[in-house]
């Protein structure tokens, strides 16, 4: 069994300085990595810049020069979103990064998970938000169509829902996107009846969930909506956003999911993709903002995509680190304001919530009789 990272120190130059979105974050994922009992058994996959006519798949040449002409004038793309003069050459280096992971399990690797920054499934076709410029995972998708692969699961566990994401394929059947999210929160889409449109109808799946949802309420949802979704589906590979900023720790949410729960969808994710699509998965880097908790939640979801996932046992997370950083988050939050467990197992332990129950009885419903439900 083969298991990648993408990883480059160049990530750390996309410079924000105390926004949350920091090279921090990578530095201490890496540093919980090699301290963790896998890192030795670990490929990794040094990443080259895309291309703008990669870029170009999912964004308009209109928004790449923007990004390009903002990072050389040190300008913010909107007011989450800072650049510095080498923004535009890294973010290049992040999508680029998420095609090579495609490319490693197009290629035989088991899986991939792409180490990478600025993050990008806020990124839109003509409009970089969110703290991301372009969109990481989808073109990752159009790069692994393009590749002779037809049909591409997104799967988007981010805190946020990823409406650049679900943008770029709202009309596309070729393309299943499944979002799970708080609600409300930021950016404000992502309701339950945004369900496609055209050929795309029926193929994007939200399901918006309440600030203090866990480890139980995911994995229900992953059993009772995405993995019947998927066996329908049957994509050619699965790629995933994986944001770790709905952990129970995260200073920008207000779930409460523990790193091994991280681990638990991985697994889930993990089990799909050898039963569906010859074990073809790839991860992104999107959010996660507590480093202690970020790390923590990257090193179980290695562990479970190394297959190690069962024997995963509660553990106390770590207190966070923070202090330095807590202006900038809350003036983040007010700008904000304004605007693995194997499949079909028991969901955790403790209870899953009513609201929980009653948005997967509604999606059931929305998608009942179509064709991915």
């Amino acid at each position: 069994m083969q298991t990648g990272y993408v990883y480059h120190d160049d990530y750390l130059k996309h410079d924000t300085g105390l926004h949350p979105e920091n090279g921090g974050r990578l530095t201490a994922i890496m540093d919980g990595l090699k301290e963790s009992p896998y890192f030795n058994r670990l490929i990794q996959i040094e990443p080259v810049p895309a291309k703008a006519d990669q870029i170009h798949y999912i964004h308009t040449y209109d928004l790449i020069g923007t990004v390009s002409d903002f990072s050389a004038s040190l300008m913010q793309l909107d007011p989450d979103t800072p650049t510095c003069s080498r923004s535009y050459e890294i973010a290049l280096l992040a999508a680029g990064g998420v095609i090579l992971a495609v490319d490693a399990v197009m290629d035989g690797m088991d899986s991939v998970f792409a180490l990478v920054r600025p993050p990008g499934h806020h990124a839109e076709p003509d409009r970089s938000m969110g703290f991301c410029l372009f969109n990481n995972i989808a073109i990752a998708a159009r790069h692994a169509q393009k590749k002779g692969l037809e049909k591409v699961l997104i799967v988007d566990w981010d805190v946020h829902h990823g409406n650049g994401t679900q943008e770029a394929f709202y009309k596309d059947s070729s393309v299943m996107y499944f979002s799970i999210h708080q609600s409300p929160h930021y950016p404000g889409t992502g309701s339950v009846d945004e369900t496609g449109a055209g050929d795309g109808s029926g193929y994007n799946i939200n399901v918006p969930l309440r600030s203090g949802a866990g480890d139980p309420d995911y994995l229900y949802v992953f059993n009772e909506i995405l993995v019947p979704a998927a066996r329908k589906f049957k994509p050619d590979i699965i790629l995933v956003s994986a944001g770790q900023d709905g952990h129970r720790d995260d200073p920008l949410a207000g779930m409460n999911l523990t790193s091994e729960g991280f681990g638990q969808m991985a697994g889930v994710v993990r089990s799909l993709a050898y039963e569906l699509c010859g074990g073809k998965l790839v991860l992104a880097l999107e959010g996660g903002y507590n480093y202690d908790a970020l790390s923590e939640s990257v090193v179980m979801i290695f562990r479970a995509l190394m297959g190690e996932c069962d024997d995963i046992s509660e553990t106390e997370t770590r207190t966070g680190v923070w202090t330095e950083m807590e202006a900038k988050v809350e003036a983040v939050m007010e700008t904000r304001a304004g605007a693995g467990m194997g499949i079909g197992a028991e969901a955790g332990t403790g209870p899953v919530s009513d609201h929980t129950r009653q948005v997967v009885e509604r999606v059931k419903e929305l998608h009942s009789g179509g064709k991915i439900l």
